[in-house]
């Protein structure tokens, strides 16, 4: 039996009857297939017609019970889902802003290859290459820094296992797609710029 809803495993337990050993307060677990609170008057009644004198105080759900016992953990996970959403936004500005400027940054080599007559899919694709060789290099680095930080976050989570694959998945995948669209947008533009504007811009 688990004491709490976050026991890392279940332990053994027994049961004893009250009278062998009298402990000053009890607690009584009804199991209903509607509302528990429906239920309320019903069980009043029954306690009233075996004890009259015995009160009946803290009625809760299992669900306030279990929400109340997870709660401390549950605030601590909110805040690092808030600082890491918060990282992740930022890092997403910073690989856009700097891959785009390290691409248009290369105007001026993009209109002499185009007046050499290369076409605009190469281009693209050599500004893809570049720019997406560092965002993958990051990527990696990344991953691997995070593999070796689960440690320090596992005994935070619950029902959540430290290297959670959609987690490791859907993170890359977003910086990834914002590196490219970072690449993507400012070669795209410099390939219709005319290649003798492009070239005296330098």
């Amino acid at each position: 039996m688990k004491d709490y809803p976050n026991s890392a495993e279940a332990e053994p337990a027994y049961y004893y009857p009250n009278t062998q050993e009298p402990y000053p307060e009890m607690s009584l677990a009804i199991r209903a297939d509607k509302d528990p609170l429906s239920l309320l008057e019903a069980v009043r009644r029954e306690v009233r017609a075996l004890d009259r004198e015995m009160p009946i105080s803290e009625v809760k759900t299992l669900e306030t019970v279990a929400a109340a016992a997870v709660a401390g953990r549950r605030f601590i996970l909110l805040l690092v889902s808030l600082f890491a959403m918060t990282a992740l936004a930022l890092a997403g500005i910073g690989i856009y802003g700097v891959t785009s400027y390290l691409v248009a940054h290369r105007t001026h080599e993009i209109g002499i290859r185009i007046a050499l007559g290369a076409n605009s899919f190469d281009v693209l694709k050599l500004a893809l290459r570049r720019g997406m060789a560092l965002t993958f290099t990051g990527v990696g680095v990344g991953l691997a820094l995070a593999f070796a930080a689960t440690r320090l976050m596992a005994n935070l989570l619950y029902g959540v296992g430290a290297t959670d694959p959609a987690t490791f998945v859907a993170v890359p995948l977003f910086l990834i797609g914002v590196s490219f669209v970072a690449c993507w947008i400012p070669a795209r533009r410099a390939t219709q710029v005319d290649p003798l504007v492009a070239i005296r811009r330098e």
